[in-house]
């Protein structure tokens, strides 16, 4: 977050496939920088995207919140199951976590807090009473927006998520997190298994918030593994972990994953938006179980298997 209220939104991605000899090729990868004004709201300035995408220019001027997936599809020629997409796709909650690093600011006093006001948009609040676990009534958060506070907790130390033995592990960072930066981490393996005929899926996410001080905090991070049936592309099982969550009631949402079960994974990110609501679900696991809708994209990465006979 910039001293003029600006926001900017640095996204990487990359597919990675990694052979049975341990040869890897990387399939594909994308970009995007995304600037954002907070006037009424957080509103998009520009938007670039490398590969290109076209139709960008349909995407400025508006929220980055309410209705901004909609115009991606609306607008761009960006496809499903792409990088490009994907980095979109995740413009909405990347806007919204960044509040933390505001909200940290504010209770340093190194900001006013009338900055807070000024971030969200006219009308009601993105986030309402009974909307997620951590909103429930009588929950943390509500108790404290209840008295005119906004609650903020520090999380744990951020562990290492790059591993030095795997330098190829992750694809490249833009540089270290400035300070009161955030950054968002996320990982999505796809895998065969000849024991029992399925795919195998695991995805991981951290939110992460860097002080004035040089310490690294989590604010959010989840681990979600479920296994597809490859025939008809169907979610046999899904358990989603939660690691690190804000607030105390955050953890109920965890049993919402099992709810994939059963559902085809074309469709998923409609599906989840429409059926995961309420005090038993979170709006940022919601999104990580959205995109395993692209395994459908991942798996025709993988080799066909051998002949037999």
């Amino acid at each position: 977050m910039a001293g003029d209220r600006r926001l900017a939104l640095h996204g990487r991605a990359r597919d990675l496939l990694t052979r049975a000899d341990g040869t890897t090729e990387v399939a594909a990868t994308a970009r995007t920088l995304v600037e954002i004004a907070y006037t009424a709201g957080p509103i998009v300035q520009r938007v670039e995207t490398e590969p290109p995408v076209s139709g960008l220019a349909g995407l400025t001027g508006r929220l980055a919140s309410t209705g901004f997936r909609a115009a991606i599809d609306e607008e761009t020629s960006a496809s499903r199951g792409t990088l490009e997409y994907l980095l979109l796709d995740e413009i909405p909650v990347a806007t919204l976590v960044s509040g933390y690093s505001v909200m940290h600011a504010t209770s340093r006093g190194d900001l006013e807090s009338q900055i807070l006001e000024g971030m969200r948009a006219p009308g009601p609040p993105a986030h309402g009473p009974d909307m997620c676990a951590g909103f429930q009534v009588g929950g943390t958060i509500m108790q404290s927006l209840s008295i005119g506070q906004h609650a903020l907790v520090t999380g744990p130390e951020a562990t290492p998520v790059l591993d030095p033995a795997d330098p190829i592990g992750w694809h490249e960072f833009p540089g270290p997190l400035p300070t009161d930066g955030m950054r968002r981490w996320r990982r999505a393996d796809l895998w065969a298994e000849e024991s029992d005929g399925l795919l195998h899926l695991e995805t991981f996410f951290r939110d992460s918030h860097l002080a004035p001080d040089g310490f690294e905090t989590i604010i959010h991070e989840y681990t979600v593994s479920a296994s597809i049936d490859p025939l008809e592309m169907r979610v046999v099982t899904c358990s989603a972990q939660p690691r690190v969550l804000p607030f105390v009631e955050c953890p109920q949402a965890a049993d919402s994953g099992r709810r994939l079960e059963g559902m085809l994974v074309g469709g998923l990110r409609k599906q989840v938006r429409a059926e995961l609501t309420g005090t038993g679900t979170c709006t940022h696991l919601n999104d990580q179980l959205r995109e395993l809708e692209d395994a459908a994209s991942l798996v025709r990465l993988l080799p066909s298997p051998a002949p037999t006979g």
